[in-house]
């Protein structure tokens, strides 16, 4: 009998097993059209099969349209794929702890509903008295302020007082070095589209806000990682990845990082941008926590100059969610490429949200707001981490500020686990895998400390994790 025929563990042959392991990556557009498939050889080694199986499947692939056969040069994808279903990308059995799901869940949820997994702020903690202000100060200007397009660069105040805000972090950036988007997630959308290419590879921090995931999923790339320490990525293994993978693009956190809360040192900073600057590297540093610092941290944009770094933020986490408006502050080169980009995927700017968050922002009473959440989320991180600990919780380390406690769980715990049994109760929680990309922190869970002081969350996932078989 050939002993490719032979019949699986799961039923079909091995030679169904490879047709299958190819169709998933095209479905889950790790193979786009026109990707060449791994030489028949290394597939072989991959699937622990003989090289005549793959050779079979290919065949049999090629039979069915699938891949097409360029002779001499190998197999490839042919196209058209059916439309892009990100909840078909990754491990289907994971899906109700996936990214995604977290979102829509925390989005979605009533107001019985507890969110200690979701990642902004109660709404009680936010200047509504300073947005009705200013919404009332708006209905009285002008009718093209009302109902007219914004520039595409975006509103010249705002833009000018960004810069100044910039230049308290040590940032040099000219107001024409700053494009407005929708928001922080348009910004990076926008810069991916600019940057890379499907099939280019992209570096994030393992552990890394989940939403990264799932944007990049949505362009097609390779997302590699490196770990996150307490000071910023492991340097080691960052220079280790760019040898080996040469990332096109790096996307993290400055200042407050996310989920794990820790600050960047200025030695790892000095020592990124120096691989940074040896392997082409172009770095994207999200700054949507920089008004939680008390005293701020270093900026990979300060010290580079915005040369090969691109700095973006919005205002949703410390003044409103509602208020779309974030921006890009790069190159003056490629804010001109993404201005074009931005005509061609948005037209216009929102000029009503710009010019109600330029309102909020010249309130003196703004600063005074960010105080009293600063103050607000010490206190709660103390709290929290308290509770936790009393559950056999343990913070990876105290935040000096920010909303998020990145936390163990005992030994032997998973979170998605318990993330699933806490969601029967009305308690919703972010796993660590759907930060991870290498599916590493399956006894982490990321608890916003803003969101978590209704003592029934602690007694919930004490109960959930006592019926898994850990805790007190």
């Amino acid at each position: 009998m050939n002993e490719a025929n032979v019949l699986t563990s799961a039923g079909g042959t091995r030679i169904d097993s490879v047709m299958a392991a190819i169709t998933d990556r095209i479905a889950a557009r790790s193979l786009a059209p026109g990707a060449r498939l791994p030489s028949v050889r290394s597939f072989a080694k991959t699937m622990q099969v003989s090289v005549s199986t793959v050779v079979e499947a290919y065949e049999r692939l090629a039979a069915e349209g699938t891949i097409r056969s360029r002779p001499g040069a190998g197999f490839y994808v042919c196209g058209p794929l059916a439309p892009l279903s990100l909840a078909e990308i990754g491990t289907t059995l994971d899906r109700d702890v996936d990214p995604l799901w977290i979102s829509r869940q925390s989005l979605e949820a009533g107001e019985d509903v507890l969110k200690p997994g979701c990642g902004w702020l109660p709404p009680s903690w936010m200047p509504a008295a300073a947005l009705r202000r200013a919404m009332r100060t708006l209905s009285r200007a002008g009718d093209s302020v009302l109902t007219d397009y914004g520039m595409a660069l975006g509103l010249p105040p705002l833009r000018q007082l960004l810069a100044r805000r910039m230049g308290e972090t040590g940032i040099v950036a000219s107001p024409d070095q700053i494009m407005l988007t929708e928001s922080g997630t348009q910004a990076i959308d926008l810069l991916c589209r600019f940057l890379v290419e499907p099939g280019d590879t992209v570096l994030v921090d393992d552990p890394c806000y989940f939403n990264f995931h799932a944007l990049l999923r949505a362009h097609r790339v390779n997302v590699v990682s490196v770990p996150y320490t307490p000071t910023g990525p492991d340097v080691a293994l960052f220079g280790q990845v760019l040898e080996q993978h040469k990332p096109r693009l790096y996307i993290t956190n400055s200042a407050v990082h996310n989920p794990t809360g820790a600050v960047l040192s200025p030695v790892t900073a000095h020592r990124l941008l120096k691989l940074a600057d040896s392997s082409d590297l172009i770095i994207i540093e999200d700054d949507i926590f920089a008004d939680f610092e008390p005293i701020p941290a270093p900026r990979l944009a300060a010290y580079d100059g915005l040369d090969r770094v691109i700095h973006i933020g919005s205002f949703s986490k410390t003044l409103s969610a509602s208020i779309r408006c974030g921006y890009i502050a790069a190159r003056r080169d490629w804010i001109d490429g993404l201005v074009d980009l931005k005509i061609a995927t948005s037209f216009g700017g929102g000029r009503l949200a710009a010019e109600l968050l330029l309102s909020v922002l010249k309130d003196g009473g703004y600063r005074k707001h960010v105080e009293t959440l600063r103050s607000r989320l010490a206190k709660a991180m103390v709290e929290t981490s308290a509770r936790l600990e009393a559950i056999d919780i343990t913070p990876w380390l105290k935040p000096q500020a920010g909303m998020f406690l990145w936390c163990r769980l005992p030994e032997g715990v998973d979170a998605a686990d318990v993330a699933r049994a806490c969601l029967a109760e009305g308690v919703i929680l972010a796993p660590g895998n759907a930060f991870s990309v290498t599916d590493e922190a399956s006894g982490f869970l990321r608890f916003n400390v803003a969101q978590s002081a209704d003592e029934r969350i602690f007694e919930v996932i004490q109960s959930a994790m006592r019926r898994l078989g850990g805790g007190r």
